[in-house]
């Protein structure tokens, strides 16, 4: 897809991951909605068309598009995390985890391909989806469940419509850490080096941009996936 003069809804695109994405796609002459829920200044100061929305809430899900379209782009970025480990995981916690990182997409990719014939999606994962962290139960659940809803929407929606997702690995360090902390924190990296937000933007762009490459998962994490647990 040539990414000129298209128009994105990237989730969550005000900060952090978010952000980078949404910068990538303007640097190809892309029109991006910013989603957000509360960084409205940030959202409105990155772009002139910005969009609030609970993406707790499955109304403001289905939405999301239409206030956002018409739209060429999804790119399914947002997210909550919290650390909760099975003991802790009550029905409660599962839920309101799920309803943000697995059911808006899923309601999302709905709304955007009823309403375009053509397009791509992206879904942001994370490189647990290929170990067992049992450190946080509901939000590993939620991101495996999100790369096999890619897997069924790039059948589903193909031809006209390719479903890929991005997991990264360990990218923005924990707020007044310092750089070795950083890196002490994030583990065992095979590459030795963390990997950057432009790294993960640099990933979604490619995707959206391989028009023959459909239900794929990219992990930009170093090589940290290959370790399992073992990070």
């Amino acid at each position: 897809m040539d990414l000129k003069g298209k128009r994105a809804l990237v989730t969550g695109g005000a900060l952090r991951i978010g952000r980078a994405i949404t910068e990538a796609l303007q640097a190809r002459g892309a029109e991006v909605v910013v989603h957000y829920r509360h960084s409205r200044e940030a959202a409105e100061a990155l772009s002139p068309f910005s969009v609030c929305a609970d993406l707790g809430s499955p109304a403001a899900c289905r939405g999301l598009v239409e206030q956002a379209g018409p739209l060429d782009i999804l790119i399914n970025n947002a997210s909550v995390f919290h650390k909760d480990a099975l003991a802790d995981a009550t029905p409660e916690k599962v839920l309101a985890e799920f309803q943000v990182n697995l059911f808006a997409p899923l309601e999302l990719i709905r709304a955007y391909a009823a309403q375009t014939g053509r397009g791509s999606v992206v879904n942001l994962l994370d490189r647990r989806v290929r170990c067992h962290d049992t450190s946080c139960v509901p939000y590993a659940l939620t991101k495996n469940g999100l790369e096999e809803l890619t897997r069924l929407a790039a059948l589903e929606y193909a031809p006209g419509i390719t479903v890929n997702a991005v997991a990264p690995g360990p990218v923005l360090p924990p707020p007044g850490s310092t750089a070795e902390s950083a890196r002490e924190l994030a583990g065992n990296i095979p590459l030795e080096k963390l990997p950057t937000v432009g790294n993960i933007a640099a990933a979604v762009i490619f995707l959206l941009e391989a028009e023959s490459i459909t239900g794929q998962t990219l992990l930009v994490d170093g090589g940290q996936h290959l370790l399992g647990n073992g990070v």
